[in-house]
């Protein structure tokens, strides 16, 4: 995957529930990739547009650079919530 240009982030501090959007948004699969971590793929390309991850906080500090890892991604902020 190439790195995109625009990144976005949301976080609902309520529920606990953060979301990366990478590049503009474009029409997307969804699959849980374990439970409460979803990805989401551009529907042609297969580029990953988002990572979705319930219980964010709960989960600790290592569960995004694992997750980046395992699609091999790169983030170029750290996220302290």
């Amino acid at each position: 995957m190439k790195d995109p240009t625009t990144y976005e982030i949301y976080y609902d501090e309520e529920a606990d529930f953060l979301e990366l959007y990478f590049g503009e948004p474009s029409e997307c699969n969804t699959k849980e990739i374990e439970e409460g971590i979803f990805v989401r793929r551009d529907k042609r390309t297969n580029e990953i547009k988002s990572i979705e991850i319930i219980a964010f906080k709960k989960r600790g500090s290592l569960i995004l650079p694992r997750i980046l890892s395992q699609m091999n991604m790169k983030f170029p902020l750290k996220i302290n919530i």
